[in-house]
């Protein structure tokens, strides 16, 4: 059994800032990653298209001045492996990788004596603290559809797609799933393969990336403000650099909201569900957002007889995460793709040769699953955590998750979240949210240190009074009106509940602050019995 101060579970973003800055602050830090490499979900989802919806430079560590100077972008919405090699760069430049323990799949921990056991694939660890730094989208949903080992063909996920890339040219390809994976992926495949169908369940908002590469003279112009752009992220609402319109939707004539949209829409990205301040607590405002967006898909698709298919209906814009695009509405009105609508024809199956609905069979040489994630929980819920008197956070968990400001459960001491549920996360920009909790974190261990206490846990009573407030605050917003890895219910069996907090990162670090400022107020730090 190796002994450290701190075991940080998983090596993407969260866990290597984690692994940075607690061994600057004097802990020992291990990292257990149960991949082959370094990167997180950057290192598994290497799909054709993939890319962040967060402009680069914000999609980005800010810790380190330096760093920020010295890197550079070369696309405003970086692909996958612009993002890896920064990645790279990152754990080259502070000597990370030395930490990092790769093919190490954590499979059980339990607390006692005032640490935990943590028991992996590659033998067993000792910590007084764990971070779980697992991520928000690591554990991707497997659809069942039966006869799958009777197809003949390749079947390939998004998120575990093969290091040495796959040949598609000359393939009739179908993807099965339209989020954010299979809207940058379509486009891709599309040029790729002799033939795709998309087979589609519920039509997806989009916003376009209007994606170009960073010239110089816009780097130069980023850099030169890096440290006021990156305090306006903190102090907005989503964690995103731009201002945020306090003007509602319906206060503004229609042609002068018209030509706000019009001028939100080509450069804001994931932001343009901030062109106003009620697009999501109002559904009157919604519709506004809502008609605008269907009349650019409208635009954009040639084919008529598939705008019926296409046009999200039935949810508000922005309830399900909207990805960004490039080119994924146009991709339709080709005529080597297909549209399979599986709310009038649902797939039944693989067939040797390709998949079968309820109408027909749809011949295939590689079927792709773009099916998501089980999101915010299924990586904390992987591993068996056993807190306080033999209770397994899953049990903890059975009604959904429930967490003290997404940072740590009652009955689980010692044991950190980053960016966990409970807290912006998902709805922030996540590695400004990754960012502050890491700090956060850091903090408390270094406050709990200066009492003398090593053990740090939840007040019950102050998880149930955020619990409530998360709750309150999800109400009074449209997102409950939708399915979505939001609110938990895309995946089945798991609890409806809503996972991040809307309150926005600026409201949140009043909260972060005020905890602090009452001396750490909702948690107990005490020293471990002897």
């Amino acid at each position: 059994m190796t002994d450290v101060d701190v075991v940080v579970v998983g090596a993407g973003f969260a866990g290597l800032r984690a692994l940075h800055t607690l061994r600057e602050r004097g802990h020992s830090v291990a990292v257990l990653e149960a991949g082959d490499g370094i990167g997180g979900v950057w290192h598994w989802n290497r799909y054709p298209g993939a890319r962040c919806d967060v402009r680069s430079h914000d999609y980005s560590y800010g810790f380190d001045p330096d760093l920020e100077q010295e890197w550079r972008w070369t696309e405003r919405y970086a692909t996958q492996p612009e993002i890896l090699r920064y990645v790279d760069h990152v754990v080259e430049r502070f000597d990370l990788a030395r930490d990092v323990h790769l093919h190490t799949r954590v499979t059980r921990m339990v607390f006692g004596d005032g640490g935990w056991d943590v028991e992996t694939t590659a033998g067993a660890w000792r910590a007084r603290f764990v971070v779980m730094a697992t991520g928000q989208l690591s554990v991707p949903k497997d659809p069942e559809l039966p006869g799958q080992d009777d197809f003949t063909g390749t079947v390939l996920h998004t998120a575990r797609w093969p290091k040495e890339g796959v040949d598609l040219s000359g393939k009739r390809v179908g993807v099965i799933g339209t989020g954010s994976s299979g809207t940058q992926l379509i486009p891709v495949v599309a040029e790729q393969a002799a033939h795709l169908t998309v087979f589609q369940r519920t039509p997806n908002f989009s916003i376009p990336a209007t994606n170009a590469p960073v010239d110089d003279a816009e780097d130069a112009a980023v850099k030169a403000v890096y440290r006021e752009r990156r305090e306006a992220a903190r102090t907005s609402p989503t964690g995103l650099s731009f201002p945020v319109s306090r003007e509602s939707a319906l206060e503004v004539d229609p042609e002068e909201r018209r030509r706000h949209y019009e001028e939100q829409w080509p450069t804001t990205g994931f932001g343009f569900l901030l062109a106003y301040r009620d697009l999501m607590l109002d559904e009157a405002a919604n519709a506004t957002v809502a008609d605008f967006v269907r009349a650019k898909i409208t635009e954009k698709v040639t084919k008529p007889e598939l705008l019926p298919h296409l046009l999200p209906e039935g949810y508000p814009f922005g309830a399900k995460r909207p990805p960004v695009d490039s080119g994924y509405f146009e991709t339709f009105n080709r005529d080597d793709v297909d549209l399979v609508d599986v709310r009038d024809t649902p797939v039944t199956g693989f067939t040797p040769r390709g998949l079968q609905t309820t109408e027909r069979e749809v011949e295939l040489d590689v079927v792709v699953f773009a099916t998501g994630f089980d999101a915010m929980t299924g990586a904390l819920l992987k591993p068996e955590i056993v807190g306080r008197d033999g209770l397994t956070l899953r049990e903890a968990w059975s009604g959904g998750p429930r967490t003290y400001l997404g940072v740590q459960v009652a009955g689980f001491p010692n044991l950190f979240v980053i960016a966990g549920p409970g807290s912006p996360s998902l709805l922030s920009n996540v590695l400004l949210s990754i960012e502050q909790h890491v700090d956060w974190v850091a903090d408390l261990l270094e406050a709990a240190g200066e009492r003398g206490a090593d053990v740090i846990e939840a007040d019950a009573a102050a998880q149930d009074r955020w619990v409530d407030h998360v709750n309150e605050r999800a109400e009074a917003t449209l997102y409950p009106q939708a399915r979505s890895y939001y609110m938990g219910d895309d995946v089945p069996g798991k609890p409806r509940v809503f996972t991040p907090y809307v309150g926005g990162v600026r409201g949140y670090t009043r909260v972060l602050d005020k905890v602090v400022a009452d001396g750490y107020d909702g948690f107990h730090l005490t020293a471990a019995a002897r």
